[in-house]
């Protein structure tokens, strides 16, 4: 791709950022439905009139492009594959980067999407020419040694395949969901029938769903290492016209939403951690305002205070809870002077 890209910068005339952005919508433009003003705008981040510039330039560039009106009269700039056909073998970044996510879905616990990014791996890989093959395999093991992507530590819950299927399968349909569930204050477990909308990834992960035994009732969260059985039900159902997984997820601080725990949420970083403290997102709702003295407020509204009080708990006495006072009692004996080191 390199070389393609110093091409273009030569032909062209245009600087080598400006060449790699217009190869990318090259890229863009060989998919079978082509790219359009608006898929330029959320790709680039970029305005209407940038857009409109952008397909000019890959006209200039690929006298090949076509303009084509979809049914509902937008305008797409598809680019047949043999002018590209240079730009279409992966390289070994973009090789690195498919097997760090299926790395990655594993280590969620998404065992049957990692499945089939594996199986797409594998696709990629056989249409690469053996000679390219062989340059690719050697540049892609230096990256992996180098990002540490090989392996990742740390703890996290066992997975089971077969629930994972069931659960990917669900979410797909959506199709009803019949498992066999134990909550903490089951002795035993029971079957359940719910209508799944989606899953909540964090420390624990939750199945968002709908007790289909309870009409009208409110979706539920349940845990998904304490389902001990799952099974793909034939009967489809409608998600919530209203329901928006997004916007579902912001109104916990992990992956535990509680009505009962919703609320403001104040921190206090001392000067100390405050530099440290702004590189993170707490909370996607969460505003800083520093301090005269160099601390550093951070406010959001969420709930889920245990996995608060875990996060909490690695800063040691580098941050204060002002409120709720619910969350300052629980994490105010365990505020610890002698950790060595902060997130």
């Amino acid at each position: 791709m390199g070389s393609i890209v110093q091409l273009v910068t030569r032909e062209v005339g245009m600087s080598f950022h400006k060449a790699t952005e217009l190869v990318r919508l090259a890229l863009m433009a060989a998919s079978r439905r082509g790219v359009s003003l608006k898929d330029i705008e959320q790709e680039f981040g970029c305005h209407r009139r940038t857009a409109q510039r952008m397909t000019k330039a890959l006209e200039d560039c690929f006298p090949a492009v076509e303009v084509r009106v979809d049914d509902d009269r937008t305008l797409r700039w598809v680019l047949p594959s043999r002018p590209v056909a240079p730009l279409l073998t992966p390289s070994a970044d973009e090789l690195v980067s498919i097997k760090a996510g299926i790395d990655e879905l594993k280590r969620c616990g998404m065992g049957a999407e990692a499945v089939h990014l594996r199986t797409l791996d594998y696709k990629v890989r056989s249409l690469i020419p053996p000679g390219v093959s062989v340059r690719l395999e050697a540049d892609e093991e230096a990256l992996l040694e180098a990002l540490g992507h090989a392996t990742r530590p740390g703890p996290r819950l066992a997975t089971r395949a077969p629930i994972d299927a069931a659960l990917s399968q669900a979410l797909k349909g959506p199709f009803q969901l019949k498992m066999l569930y134990r909550s903490r204050s089951e002795a035993a477990p029971r079957e359940r029938i719910v209508a799944p909308h989606g899953l909540l990834l964090g420390v624990r992960r939750y199945l968002v769903a709908r007790d289909l035994s309870k009409p009208g009732s409110n979706l539920r969260h349940y845990r998904v290492e304490d389902i001990e059985a799952a099974e793909v039900l034939p009967d489809s159902f409608a998600l919530d016209t209203d329901f928006s997984l997004r916007v579902h997820s912001e109104r916990a601080f992990g992956s535990y939403e509680s009505d009962g725990e919703h609320g403001p949420v104040v921190w206090r970083f001392t000067p100390e951690a405050a530099r440290r403290a702004r590189r993170y997102e707490f909370h996607p709702t969460q505003v800083f305002e520093d301090q005269p003295d160099g601390s550093l407020i951070v406010r959001f509204e969420a709930s889920g205070h245990l996995e608060m009080c875990w996060h909490l708990y690695t800063w040691g006495d580098k941050v204060e809870v002002l409120e709720p006072e619910s969350l300052r009692f629980m994490v105010k004996d365990h505020r610890r002077p002698d950790f060595p080191s902060m997130p």
